[in-house]
């Protein structure tokens, strides 16, 4: 093959570039759009279709990267992919309404799609099954690492430049991704082109029933809590939607002879396993870097700056441990580092569920770290043991489905986090409302004692009474939404167990496989 001369660590450098840009987009704007809404004359929720947008397009993409790739060439296909992320991005900076910029975003999700996948086999390929667990360290930074840093950067920028820059910073990143991957990037021996026609054709059926059941899908996990979930009528309308489409695409292509998605890979016991698991960990992955930040800036006050520098050690954490597990596997099975990584992530968000409004920035980064340094031990071990079994010319195919479960976890986290939010501090404000009542002796000493306060500083007798009344029930509403934030950590963490016992139904590693 071409490619054999050349070093497998810079060509899995070039990928993860690659990677690395397109998962950043997917957290980056969202700190943004308070901007993107007044820049462009629209609201908030009008805005949020540019989030969604991508993630739909971006979805309905993802899992066909074996298709593709056999269809026009595996280098040619990530090569376009790359190519067209980076003008979109340039059209999405250069966008004068959000019509144009929703538009540019689906373009934007096209393009970047298939980028995980395809980099994801194409490291596969490079190194030989004993350094797997390293280049898949490699591949993990940009995958993890990425949502981490997001926000920070999205913060950071907006405040201190234009939105317009978090699509800007990818064009030179996507046009060195280009040039290294011209250079660097060869096909496969054993990658069989096929011409349409000669027995192949396109599988339109297929298609659109991924489509429209997995872009269903993003509108039901985006909108699903603005609209009330099962109370609206749009979203039941979507859901029977989602749950016809993706049902019909998994009986269409076991029987299709050459399907865009090939569903009988998930026969094999590990990688099947493997693929749940990473469902599980976009899950708490994309939900907890949701989650604390929006607790530290409506709870204790931060700016986003400052409540990225709070998620800035784990990610920290993460690029140090990750290539350390790297190593770790030639030793240890990975089903044991899986088990570490879950108990330690765990921890830390259990850590995160008893904080208090008078929690320090010291405590809070501790504990992210704590939880990052648990994720660095997971996405390694998982995609190790995912693709250990996996023929190469199925690998393709393999790191789609794959990368689509993390994806379609991390919406499910998202929209999971903020139901529990809204549902729980609903939950907590009605237990606490019940004790303001004239017949607790507790809240008659604390109304009356806040009431003397006001008192003490000028204000009139029934004011004070007024304000302290008013003070105390604002009290109420904050302590509702902290523990509200406390019963979210405490699901994930829970959530995240559910890992535990699928590790002890995986297969033991072969010796070829360590």
């Amino acid at each position: 093959m071409a490619g054999k001369a050349i070093n497998p660590w810079i060509v899995a450098m070039t990928v993860m570039l690659a990677t690395f840009m397109e998962v950043l987009d997917t957290s980056v704007a969202n700190v943004a759009l308070p901007h993107i809404a007044g820049n462009l004359s629209a609201s908030i929720d009008e805005a949020t279709w540019m989030l969604t947008s991508y993630l739909v397009s971006n979805a309905i993409i993802l899992p066909m990267g074996g298709w593709f790739s056999m269809l026009i060439g595996r280098k040619r296909f990530y090569m376009t992919c790359v190519a067209l992320f980076t003008f979109a991005s340039l059209l999405c900076g250069l966008a004068p309404t959000l019509d144009a910029l929703i538009f540019f975003r689906i373009l934007q999700g096209l393009g970047g799609g298939a980028l995980q996948p395809i980099s994801q086999a194409i490291l596969v390929e490079s190194f030989p099954r004993e350094k797997h667990g390293m280049a898949m360290a490699v591949f993990g930074m940009g995958v993890v690492f990425a949502p981490i840093i997001g926000p920070t950067l999205g913060g950071w920028l907006t405040d201190d430049y234009s939105w317009r820059w978090i699509f800007f910073i990818n064009l030179p990143v996507g046009l060195l991704s280009l040039l290294l991957a011209a250079w660097l990037v060869h096909d496969p021996p054993y990658l069989t082109r096929r011409k349409l026609g000669d027995g192949f054709k396109i599988d339109y059926t297929g298609f659109g029933l991924l489509a429209l059941g997995l872009g269903s899908l993003e509108v039901v996990l985006d909108e699903g809590q603005k609209e009330d979930w099962f109370g609206s009528h749009f979203i039941i309308t979507f859901a029977i939607i989602t749950a016809v489409c993706l049902v019909a695409v998994v009986f269409w292509e076991l029987r299709h002879e050459h399907p865009i998605i090939d569903f009988r890979i998930l026969k094999e016991r590990n990688y099947m396993l493997a693929t749940v698991s990473m469902l599980v960990l976009g899950f708490v992955l994309y939900g907890s870097t949701a989650l604390l930040p929006m607790f530290l800036q409506t709870m204790l006050g931060y700016t986003a700056l400052l409540s990225g520098l709070v998620l800035s050690p784990g990610g920290i954490a993460v690029l140090v441990f990750m290539p350390v597990v790297g190593m770790l596997l030639r030793h240890y099975q990975p089903r044991w580092l899986v088990i570490f990584g879950v108990l330690t992530s765990a921890a830390g968000l259990y850590v995160m569920s008893k904080f208090s409004l008078e929690i320090d920035y010291a405590t809070a980064v501790r504990s992210r770290v704590l939880q990052s340094l648990g994720l660095a031990f997971l996405f390694v071990p998982i995609s190790t043991a995912a693709f250990a079994r996996i023929p190469k010319e199925r690998t393709n195919y393999a790191t789609g489905l794959f990368n689509l479960a993390r994806n379609i976890g991390g919406s499910s986290g998202i929209a999971a986090v903020t139901t529990t939010l809204a549902r729980r501090t609903q939950f907590h404000q009605s237990v606490l409302v019940s004790h303001l009542t004239p017949y607790d002796c507790n809240y008659r000493d604390a109304l009356a004692h806040t009431a003397w306060l006001l008192q003490s500083r000028g204000t009139s007798p029934p004011d004070a009474l007024h304000q302290a009344d008013g003070l105390l029930y604002a009290t109420v509403q904050r302590q509702s939404s902290m523990l509200a934030f406390g019963d979210a950590f405490w699901l994930m963490a829970v959530l995240f167990l559910a890992v535990v016992p699928l590790m002890f139904l995986m297969k033991r590693p072969t010796p070829k496989e360590v």
